[in-house]
């Protein structure tokens, strides 16, 4: 079961599309490579600075990042109902493997691939 907050988004994007008669633009396709594009462009924020810097970022930067984070996420939610995945389910399922692979005895304080714990 989707979020109403998820639903309600899902269901603008939906109309957004429909109004502008981009729905067969939206490919499952075409919206993952969207997606990939949109997270390519929050990256190229990142990109050559320290780890110090990236969490010290500029209010003008932060905004253009916000406007990124925005794009991911409509294109996310677009392909999910394309495909009539819920996120929901889907995110609460992956949380619930990821706490079995990654345990905390074994997983606290580093960054090996649960694969390595073996």
């Amino acid at each position: 079961m989707e979020s109403s907050d998820l639903q309600s988004l899902k269901d603008r994007l939906r109309r957004f599309a429909e109004d502008r008669d981009w729905d067969k633009f939206h490919s499952p396709k075409n919206l993952a490579i969207a997606l990939i594009v949109e997270a390519g462009e929050l990256v190229e924020h990142f990109q050559w600075l320290t780890e110090d810097q990236s969490k010290r970022l500029s209010k003008d930067e932060l905004d253009k990042i916000e406007q990124e984070l925005a794009d991911i996420l409509l294109y996310l939610v677009r392909l999910a109902d394309k495909l009539d995945i819920s996120l929901q389910d889907a995110v609460n399922k992956k949380i619930s493997i990821n706490e079995t692979r990654y345990p905390p005895e074994l997983a606290r304080g580093n960054s090996k691939k649960y694969t390595e714990y073996k």
